[in-house]
């Protein structure tokens, strides 16, 4: 979570030349898209279909501050996709679960409709409140089993680092141990820079990462710290863009990490958002390539971009944190990894 308005002037300007660029281009979705929701130009350049670097974009989405369940959505920083229930969780960080569905149409997100919200329960099925409630990073299990009901998921937090597993209605089960290196919030660059991304790996179990470098550490390097029995950690390399930050991540069907980071320096410089893939092998090391790069001085629609899902073959969810302030948007936008050959993109 970033602790000030990251969203500069301009891109207040992009935005709105950005959604009439989208009214005139692509009116159908505009009219199908349910008040919840609404289509956004995620570049001013590009339209859904086409590809930038190594990603195809496949839609995005402005989403409104709506109550349901006595929740407003908002803050959202976390994200997963549980296949067997067709819903995509949305974290906030003030640990509150929205349970979304997302409408498709020819492959691209035209519409999210809210299901439900819940608020994360303590042992005692009592609302976490601060400082226990700043919930971060997101990940399932049991989400493509081909079992629906038993989906389970994982909530890392900040201010009071640690790892918990909840149902998806926000009851809480169990929490994980967590290697001595995080579980002392001093060791962290900072209380609001400890557990930020999760992700659950099919051989590795959740693996954790702060969102800046501990103390003491080198300053351009993360641990990736995998939890239970098979712990481990592998030293993960921030990219080169000023004041880089890993803020989520989720896997690949092959095994590698999808990660996101965020590299904001101040309102007048420009927010840069990187995606990578990262191969961890067994012997601690790792091989990181970049995916894409978006850059907001280049007509890029950003913002404060946290969660990260996976949901079929190659494609992802991401989802910006709007910091629950009016200057900024709240924006979910779906996109295909491509392969090396770039095969599976139409436009050049």
């Amino acid at each position: 979570m970033m602790p000030y308005s990251q969203v500069m002037c301009r891109n207040l300007l992009l935005n709105a030349i950005g959604f009439m660029v989208l009214l005139t281009s692509f009116p159908m979705i505009v009219q199908s898209a349910p008040s919840i929701s609404s289509p956004v130009a995620f570049s001013l350049r590009l339209q859904p279909g086409d590809c930038h670097e190594n990603v195809r974009l496949l839609g995005a989405l402005r989403l409104a501050n709506i109550t349901v369940d006595d929740q407003t959505l908002g803050g959202l920083s976390g994200l997963a996709w549980d296949n067997d229930a067709g819903l995509l969780y949305a974290l906030a960080d003030n640990a509150q679960l929205f349970q979304l569905s997302p409408v498709f149409n020819g492959g691209h997100l035209t519409a999210v409709q809210v299901v439900a919200a819940h608020q994360l329960r303590d042992r005692n099925n009592r609302p976490l409140t601060p400082p226990w409630a700043d919930a971060e990073g997101l990940a399932i299990a049991n989400g493509a089993n081909g079992v629906p009901g038993d989906s389970r998921l994982a909530v890392s937090f900040e201010r009071k680092p640690r790892v918990v597993w909840y149902t998806p209605t926000g009851k809480r089960l169990a929490e994980e141990i967590l290697p001595p290196v995080l579980q002392n919030i001093t060791r962290y660059a900072g209380p609001n820079k400890a557990l930020e991304a999760l992700a659950f790996h099919p051989r590795w179990g959740l693996i954790t990462a702060p969102e800046m470098a501990m103390r003491d550490d080198s300053a351009r390097h993360i641990p990736l710290v995998a939890l239970g029995r098979q712990a481990r950690s592998w030293s993960y390399p921030l990219a080169s863009a000023a004041n880089s930050a890993l803020v989520g991540m989720d896997v690949f069907p092959d095994g590698d990490l999808l990660t996101l980071e965020r590299a904001f320096v101040s309102p007048l410089a420009p927010l840069i958002i990187t995606l990578r893939r990262t191969e961890l092998k067994s012997i601690d090391s790792l091989t990181v390539t970049d995916v894409a790069v978006f850059n907001n001085s280049q007509g890029w629609i950003l913002d404060n971009f946290e969660g990260l899902a996976h949901h079929r073959k190659q494609r992802f969810f991401m989802i910006s944190d709007d910091n629950r302030r009016a200057s900024q948007q709240t924006l979910l936008v779906y996109f295909a990894v491509l392969d090396a050959q770039r095969t599976s993109c139409l436009s050049p």
